[in-house]
């Protein structure tokens, strides 16, 4: 396919998983909706790039060039970078940092080392003592579908929106239709993927798959082409 990928193992502070790729041949592939935030890192010959790419409420068809390597960071949900909005940078509408002599990123105006993905932690720990990555512990109540206390129903919903960038019905239908895609690819039956995602019948599912993957169930149990998760 040409396409290397690895999960780097580690614990970071706010961070779900830390990922690596590169490109030794031009690669088309699915990108799953995802609900949280990520910070990824883009690199050739020519030099390496910084991006903030927010939660995608869909999935997208997308072709990476030969010769390219890729990194990136994927947030807890809630967890993000107050300078970039989660909901501004959802859907693909990455911002690019700007950088500045010897590669350096340009951030809160301050420059910062390019990170590589063998010492990002030590850029994610700088950035969170920084203030600069920060979450909000009632997402976390909420994302774990615990009544958050002191605020009213609808504050609490303004505050997830604006630290994840989508509502909380649709982080929940996300994290249902990839779970319920990987159990697909796995090899299980249509029939017990209803169940396992807590679908009403198969047509809800494939509408589900559809908008979540770009894959039908049964093209996810057969051999789909590269999904980025």
């Amino acid at each position: 396919m040409g396409l290397i990928f690895d999960e780097v193992a580690g614990e970071l502070p706010l961070v779900e998983r830390v990922w690596a790729a590169r490109f030794d041949a031009e690669v088309s592939f699915a990108s799953v909706a995802k609900a949280s935030t990520m910070l990824s890192f883009a690199g050739n010959d020519a030099g390496w790039s910084m991006y903030v790419h927010g939660p995608e409420t869909k999935a997208s068809n997308l072709t990476c060039p030969k010769g390219w390597e890729f990194f990136g960071v994927e947030l807890k949900v809630g967890a993000h970078l107050p300078l970039f909005p989660s909901a501004a940078v959802a859907d693909l509408r990455d911002a690019q940092l700007p950088t500045v002599a010897g590669g350096r990123i340009l951030l809160d105006n301050r420059d910062w080392e390019m990170p590589t993905a063998d010492n990002v932690d030590v850029f994610v720990a700088r950035l969170v003592r920084a203030g600069l990555l920060v979450t909000d512990p009632l997402v976390e109540e909420i994302h774990q579908d615990r009544r958050p206390r002191g605020v009213s129903e609808r504050t609490a919903q303004v505050r997830f929106r604006r630290a994840v960038g989508i509502s909380r019905r649709k982080v929940a239908s996300i994290e249902r239709a990839r779970s319920t895609a990987q159990f697909l690819m796995t090899g299980g039956s249509t029939a017990e993927a209803i169940s396992v995602g807590g679908y009403y019948d198969q047509p809800q599912l494939t509408r589900a798959m559809r908008w979540a993957t770009g894959h039908t169930p049964s093209q996810l149990r057969s051999d789909p082409r590269f999904l980025a998760f």
